[in-house]
């Protein structure tokens, strides 16, 4: 059975605007991920970003990605009117999510787990919020199974929202994150957040 064409999706979904820019609710898990995945989604959609991660194992891993998430936004010239929304930090929240699976290998079902919890409270902040689309920054990442994180993200759905499939690796998009990073001197950290993925390193 082929792999579904992530990125033949997100296509089909920008054709369906016929130019019209829709809203989106864009999760995203840190300024690297999001600088790529912004040059490429904003030029179709009104984007507001989604801080939501409460798989970070401190308080200050937190405040350090969302206030470099805040800074490239502030500094890009293609993100300059994105505004950054985040819950406050609850490190519970993932805990609680993951339980019984500390100990599985990373990639596994405890970030499956993980990808549904943040993904979960993307739709329904964005159904609230009365946003048309959603989506995460996460497939960006080489090291993300991008047919996980859209079942999750299918799966997440609630009201009229629609969720926006993605493979934002695609086109050399993590190439040029790392060329963004570089030039905006962003903080790319060493692991994915949570003290499990950080102890497997």
């Amino acid at each position: 059975m082929n792999k579904p064409n992530f990125q033949a999706l997100t296509d089909r979904e920008i054709e369906k605007l016929k130019g019209r820019r829709a809203s989106l609710l864009l999760h995203a898990c840190c300024a690297p991920c999001s600088s790529a995945s912004l040059e490429y989604l904003a030029k179709h959609f009104d984007i507001t970003l989604f801080f939501y991660n409460p798989n970070i194992s401190s308080a200050e891993e937190f405040e350090k990605r969302l206030n470099e998430l805040k800074r490239f936004t502030e500094e890009c010239p293609f993100a300059k009117d994105i505004r950054v929304i985040s819950p406050e930090y609850c490190h519970a929240e993932f805990l609680n999510a993951v339980t019984g699976l500390e100990s599985a290998k990373e990639g596994g079902e405890r970030c499956e787990k993980c990808f549904a919890l943040r993904l979960n409270k993307t739709a329904r902040q964005a159904e609230r919020l009365g946003f048309e689309y959603f989506a995460t920054t996460l497939t960006i990442s080489p090291l993300k199974n991008a047919e996980k994180i859209n079942s999750c993200g299918e799966t997440a759905v609630v009201g009229n929202v629609i969720y926006l499939p993605t493979d934002l690796k695609k086109r050399e998009r993590y190439k040029q994150s790392i060329e963004l990073s570089r030039e905006y001197g962003l903080y790319r950290q060493s692991f994915c957040g949570c003290e499990f993925s950080k102890n497997q390193n």
